[in-house]
């Protein structure tokens, strides 16, 4: 049985960080889906065509990695796909306490999807897609955290 995980989240945008859970996560699972899903509670700044654009070009050599979007439940979307696994990754405590509690109701819905930890590298941990947006708002210097080019900030 092929080992199939999910790496779910806005991406908005996909970071080195994400690159770096998903180059964890590759030698343990067959194949990998970062999946691109709506959060109500994020304001979503790029476009989900753009983000699949973006994460697909750093992924184009690595057939193990699928990358789609997706709307509704994240266990519903694992059950669709054949998905047993949910990759999260986790940079401090207080992720690891939000993720926690997230992987508690995820396994209440759907007891055959399992989630999987992996924690960030050193250096990896200080990076979040709210920072780069920030910096990026701001027209600071966000290349060390992303492995593409964002699009020019609207201007004011």
């Amino acid at each position: 049985m092929e080992k199939i995980a999910v790496f779910a989240g806005s991406f908005c945008p996909f970071t080195k960080g994400h690159e770096d859970i998903v180059s964890k996560a590759l030698p343990l699972f067959d194949q990998v889906i970062v999946a691109i899903g709506h959060n109500i509670d994020k304001k979503d700044i790029f476009s989900v065509e753009d983000r699949l654009q973006w994460i697909k070009g750093i992924y184009q050599n690595t057939p193990s990695v699928k990358v789609v979007a997706y709307t509704g439940l994240t266990v519903d979307f694992c059950h669709e796909n054949g998905a047993n696994y949910l990759i999260r990754g986790i940079r401090n405590p207080l992720d690891f306490m939000k993720e926690q509690e997230l992987a508690q109701v995820n396994r209440q819905l759907s007891p055959d999807v399992e989630t999987v930890f992996l924690l960030a590298s050193p250096g990896c941990e200080i990076i979040s897609s709210s920072l780069v947006r920030e910096l990026w708002s701001h027209g600071a210097d966000y290349t060390p955290f992303v492995s593409y080019k964002l699009p020019e900030r609207p201007t004011k």
